[in-house]
């Protein structure tokens, strides 16, 4: 291991923290971990990584600090302590999907010479274990150079702007992923319920205009029949009410997200806030009184 290299700090070792961590030991970083799991801490310590003992031990040891949180109220419980035991010198990325007015307000109050980027990421637990992620990061360029070399351990980097368009550029995507995801389970049963095999049906989407990364990732899990725990319904509804907080400066009515957020929250509703994100696939299925199980080895996305 070199010995210049900086030491990571990252609290929040869930289904993306957790590989984020392992990757970064795997690059030769010194890795302090914590999470209130304990699980998730030993998978973490077995893997190389060094238990904190707290949230705040990591910050004060971590020359670059890493949050990976499910919501912002996590961030701001977790950073009521962190915040002030980081370091002069030292750098938070934020890779939660989050407010970027949080993030500012943190700015203000965190310790002369810390230095903030927010980098929330896309790509899924796959994407996660395998370095195939997208990170947007929002922050001052030279705050941005700083952290690039250890993210990009984590996937492909993309410099969005000021601190705080990171995050905008993240819901964006998720704007776009969650109506993908609503709409898909629609065409499904469009073309089942006039006679269209749904093998067939899922060839000619993926090649066709309708092809898009929920097609060829997501739809799998929809065959399979778990429709993909590793994100929950309760997330995709908290991002949408972040995704709306942002449609409140468009001045235009924004249908497509309203009629995706109704469907998720419909989704909710029926099967409960923790269940798997693609349950707005079987709502329809069950309603329509359709199947959507399709013969094949469908591996799912957190083993691959």
């Amino acid at each position: 291991m070199a010995k210049d290299l900086p030491v990571i700090g990252i609290v929040g070792l869930g289904n993306m923290g957790g590989p984020m961590c392992l990757r970064l030991v795997a690059a030769g970083y010194p890795v302090v971990a914590y999470d209130l799991n304990a699980d998730a801490l030993a998978w973490a310590v077995a893997g190389g990584a060094r238990a904190g003992a707290s949230a705040a031990d990591c910050a004060a040891q971590a020359d670059v600090f890493l949050t990976s949180l499910p919501r912002p109220d996590h961030v701001e419980k977790v950073m009521a302590t962190a915040l002030p035991a980081l370091r002069a010198g030292s750098l938070w990325v934020d890779l939660t999907t989050n407010r970027r007015e949080l993030l500012a307000r943190y700015l203000a109050e965190a310790p002369k010479g810390v230095e903030i980027i927010d980098s929330p990421v896309t790509g899924a637990v796959d994407g996660a274990r395998h370095g195939k992620l997208t990170l947007f990061s929002g922050g001052p360029e030279a705050a941005f150079r700083r952290a690039e070399p250890i993210l990009s351990h984590l996937g492909k980097v993309i410099h969005c702007g000021a601190l705080g368009t990171g995050n905008v550029v993240k819901l964006v995507t998720n704007q776009l992923w969650f109506i993908q995801a609503a709409a898909i389970g629609e065409g499904f049963a469009t073309g089942l319920a006039n006679g269209v095999e749904l093998a067939v049906l899922w060839e000619a989407l993926k090649h066709s205009v309708g092809d898009s990364f929920v097609v060829r990732h997501d739809a799998p899990s929809v065959f399979a029949g778990h429709y993909d725990p590793s994100f929950s319904l309760d997330l995709c509804l908290k991002d949408l009410r972040l995704i709306q907080e942002l449609n409140g400066n468009v001045r235009a009515a924004l249908p497509m997200t309203m009629a995706a957020e109704g469907a998720f929250a419909l989704a909710a509703s029926r099967y409960g806030a923790s269940a798997a994100e693609l349950h707005v696939v079987k709502r329809i299925e069950d309603d329509a009184g359709l199947s959507m199980r399709l013969q094949g080895d469908w591996v799912p996305p957190w083993e691959q």
